[in-house]
């Protein structure tokens, strides 16, 4: 594995891809011709799909105080368009002793849960595990814990899974916790005792340990290949305390020495040198687990949107997981920014400029370029000027911000054109309140931009605001 980056040499030329004729003719149909058309079919879904979103935003935040960035997150998991059973499931998670504040942490953790039949396929759980003894208290604990238990199927697994985390959380050192490995499918019973024991030293905690002890393809088992898929992964510098650990340790252990170094050698024809490749490994290990083919169609897709092929590599090198968008993905990103009225070029230079706008939704893309554009009136150019708005929080940044510059305009104190996006945006909370709130003579004035800025939602200290003021004085 390790030979490759003692003695390999770089590649320039890349590997011719096949089969991408197609793909390569629809991205320059976008690009030539595109439709502002859309079939009915398509808007119906678009709309639904916007409703069920917002719906299940809402809810997060009303029903669970969940903050709107961390809702939005969870909505992209699972979505649904009315209370019912989200309402039975909190229902059934209060009756059994859970706090508002375990609720939160369940459904962030696990938000799949709402979704599921409270009736028929959580109650039913919750009575198995009371009829084996279960206390309420220990109950609320465990689940809190590792809430993936109650999506676990027959009540063997279920509480074998059950019985796992309910010991593990009682002692490092337990002849019970031995008994439950020796219990858990596949591996050989010693080894997996064994390769728990040094998971848990390195201090790997429950919720991961867990995931790699019920997984498919379990890393814990075996020996040697364990113990030398972990030696690799710990040299690399991986945190054992993170989800990435686990991760690289799964792609470790389930791909051959010889398929890895196949892994970089592709990566090597496609222009990249090797030591890029273990750099993009620690950002993403999933990124060995791709064909040369999508690799390819990646690179070639990126191409197709005004990337040369150094900035192609640039951009994968820093977002490897953008390896994985679909093709459709993209284009329907581009038709995202083409129907708000971006040009071909504005777009290359947004995505040469902030190529984390591949992560974005069309949706959030959307109501940020209107609000700039329609409600502030800055340029589209204005905007591909400044990209990095895409990457700003609309409800903690953007519109705070552009409301004090609207009222600042309003009163004719900042003149007749607007100042840059980037002066605006780009300067944290305490320079923005000093360069356009604090510096206004009227108290008044000063007192009303900081009702606007701060607002009933922004969590913003003002002591500290104060402190700076007199601290400049």
């Amino acid at each position: 594995m390790y030979s490759l980056i003692l003695h390999g040499r770089r590649s320039t030329e890349l590997h011719k891809w096949r089969n991408f004729s197609v793909s390569v003719k629809l991205l320059q149909n976008v690009f030539s011709a595109f439709s502002n058309s859309f079939s009915s079919a398509a808007d119906v879904s678009l709309r639904d799909g916007r409703k069920g979103k917002n719906f299940t935003i809402s809810y997060l935040v009303d029903s669970l105080g969940l903050p709107i960035k961390l809702a939005g997150s969870i909505s992209r998991k699972v979505r649904f368009e009315n209370k019912a059973n989200p309402d039975s499931v909190l229902s059934l998670l209060r009756s059994h002793g859970f706090t508002d504040s375990q609720i939160s942490t369940i459904i962030t953790d696990f938000p799949t849960l709402l979704i599921l039949d409270a009736e028929k396929s959580l109650a039913p759980k919750f009575q198995f595990l009371q009829s084996r003894g279960a206390s309420s208290s220990e109950l609320t604990q465990i689940v809190s814990t590792v809430p993936e238990i109650l999506g676990k199927r027959g009540d063997k697994t279920l509480s074998l899974c059950y019985d796992f985390v309910k010991e593990s959380l009682v002692a490092d050192k337990s002849s019970k916790l031995e008994k439950l490995c020796h219990s858990l499918p596949e591996g050989k019973q010693e080894d997996k005792i064994r390769n728990v024991s040094v998971l848990r030293e390195l201090g790997m905690p429950h919720k991961l340990l867990f995931s790699l002890l019920t997984s498919v393809g379990q890393p814990v088992c075996g020996k040697d290949r364990f113990d030398a898929s972990l030696k690799k992964i710990v040299e690399m510098g991986f945190d054992p305390t993170t989800a990435k650990f686990v991760k690289a340790l799964y792609v470790v252990y389930n791909l051959s020495d010889k398929t890895i170094e196949e892994k970089v050698h592709i990566y090597k024809r496609l222009g990249f040198a090797v030591e890029d490749v273990w750099v993009i490994f620690k950002k993403w290990p999933f990124s060995l687990k791709f064909s040369e083919e999508k690799i390819t169609q990646t690179i070639e897709t990126l191409k197709m949107c005004g990337l040369n092929e150094n900035e192609v590599l640039q951009v994968l090198k820093k977002y490897p997981q953008f390896i994985r968008m679909s093709q459709q993905k993209i284009l329907n990103f581009i038709e995202t920014f083409l129907s708000l009225g971006f040009s071909r070029d504005e777009f290359t230079m947004i995505v040469k400029c902030f190529p984390m706008c591949f992560g974005l939704s069309g949706e959030t893309v959307k109501k940020k370029t209107e609000f700039v554009v329609k409600k502030t009136n800055w340029s589209l150019k204005d905007t591909t000027s400044f990209p990095q708005v895409f990457g700003y929080s609309l409800e903690k940044r953007i519109v705070p911000r552009c409301n004090v510059i609207k009222a600042l305009m309003s009163r004719g104190l900042l003149g007749s054109e607007l100042p840059s996006m980037a002066s605006v945006l780009a300067c944290n909370d305490h320079a923005f309140v000093k360069r356009y709130v604090r510096k206004q003579n009227d108290k008044e004035l000063v007192a009303e931009l900081m009702a606007i800025f701060i607002g009933k939602k922004r969590n913003f200290r003002l002591k500290s605001l104060k402190h700076d003021d007199k601290a400049s004085e």
